[in-house]
């Protein structure tokens, strides 16, 4: 693959240029874009829970997905600050979709914090190329989510992965799998193989009520080779100071933040051309259209501020992930990143799942006919929550307020 930054884009043998974006109003214009031209099959993905393919591959082709690559291997290298208006801006229209890449922007973070230069010159490229890296992390039957089965093991001279993995997000769709596994040393790594390796087979097997059009189906994983350079020693990552996971977590909080926008923009939508007002701000006087009742004004009024609130946020959170930088000088600093980080998501967990419900109250019974599918704001505000407990991040910021207690070096805070 070669890149060409003068002429703007990456160009894999046998594929159409991608480009190659290098700003932030660049990045955003195209996430506005993006999201315009797949808002009106938002309903019909939701409702079909089927792979959005077409929707994904034009996703690809965007130049979105290499946005955070260092420049130093063609990239942009753009802030946190840009990848969370990015990620909130298509969340607003279609949270699924937005998290389909939420592990793509995690293992270009692990590339640059613990790659070698080989496996990074070789997998930027793909990505700058439009390859979407997904997730095989995920595993069921543990006694908690860090107990892993997978194993990566030697086999003469080469390795062999073997496991199941489930809720793996984007997987059906992506060139690149990283999959986390233990190795002989029950060390945890970080493996990439091919989506079409000999060995993987994929599945749907994603029936729930939201983020349906993600397809987080599972994978299983018997006897793939794996080829020994691309492979990393994950553990590191939590051995130091380290923001990959706020940076994920960023992307998260991005998600609920666009969940609750989207469903403010389509309650005021219902509001202005199908709600009628309640008949008693009618007969009183108060109100000909449900836009003048003065309970839907103040209840309105109340939504879009803490919609604001967790702009606010998770806007201040980016700017501090930004300050710090992806390799934080101590622990301190990354515990502030972090913090900053779960306050923003905690809070737009809560929004989201607000404002998702709430709309029906604005709105009244004529909003929950099935035709205009507005329950999937909330059905996807609780699906997209319940994977990261709210209360453990109120109870780190908390106690390091009032303790001084620094919060625990993984990835979920």
């Amino acid at each position: 693959m070669s890149v060409d930054m003068a002429a703007g884009t990456a160009t894999a043998a046998g594929t159409s240029p991608v480009p190659v974006i290098a700003s932030g109003p660049e990045a955003i214009r195209v996430a506005e874009e993006f999201a315009a031209s797949i808002a009106g099959g938002a309903v019909e993905r939701d409702r079909a829970g089927a792979v959005p393919r077409r929707e994904l591959a034009a996703l690809d082709d965007t130049g979105l997905l290499g946005i955070t690559v260092p420049r130093r291997y063609g990239g942009a290298d753009l802030p946190a600050a840009v990848l969370a208006e990015v990620v909130r801006v298509i969340a607003a229209t279609d949270p699924a979709i937005a998290q389909v890449p939420q592990s793509h922007f995690l293992f270009v973070d692990v590339l640059d914090v613990l790659g070698p230069p080989p496996l990074r010159q070789r997998l930027y490229a793909e990505v700058l190329a439009g390859a979407r890296l997904a997730n095989g992390m995920a595993e069921r039957g543990g006694h908690h989510a860090q107990d892993l089965k997978t194993k990566l093991t030697r086999a003469g001279a080469g390795l062999r992965l073997t496991g199941r993995k489930y809720y793996c997000t984007g997987a059906l769709t992506a060139r690149w799998l990283g999959v986390t596994a233990l190795d002989d040393a029950d060390r945890l790594v970080l493996a990439f193989v091919p989506r079409d390796a000999p060995g993987v087979s994929l599945d749907e097997d994603w029936n729930v009520m939201g983020q349906r059009a993600t397809v987080s189906g599972g994978a299983a994983f018997d006897g793939v080779a794996v080829d020994p350079g691309l492979v990393l020693d994950y553990h590191q990552a939590f051995q130091r100071p380290q923001q990959l996971g706020a940076r994920t977590q960023l992307v998260h909080a991005a998600i609920e933040t666009g969940i609750a926008g989207g469903a403010l923009r389509d309650a005021g939508e219902f509001l202005r051309t199908r709600a009628r007002p309640f008949f008693e701000a009618a007969r009183g006087g108060w109100a000909e259209a449900a836009t003048q009742d003065p309970h839907t004004i103040y209840r309105y009024g109340e939504l879009a501020t803490k919609v604001a609130a967790a702009e606010a946020l998770l806007a201040t959170a980016a700017a501090t992930l930004d300050e710090i930088g992806r390799v934080p000088r101590d622990a301190a600093a990354a515990a502030r990143g972090s913090l900053a980080v779960a306050q923003a998501k905690a809070f737009g967990t809560e929004v989201a799942a607000e404002v998702a419900s709430g709309l029906f109250a604005l709105t009244g019974a004529s909003a929950a006919d099935e035709r205009h599918d507005l329950s999937r704001h909330w059905r996807n505000a609780r699906t997209h929550g319940s994977h990261d407990p709210v209360a453990w991040k109120y109870h780190h910021v908390g106690n390091y307020l009032l303790n001084d207690i620094l919060p625990p070096n993984h990835g979920q805070i």
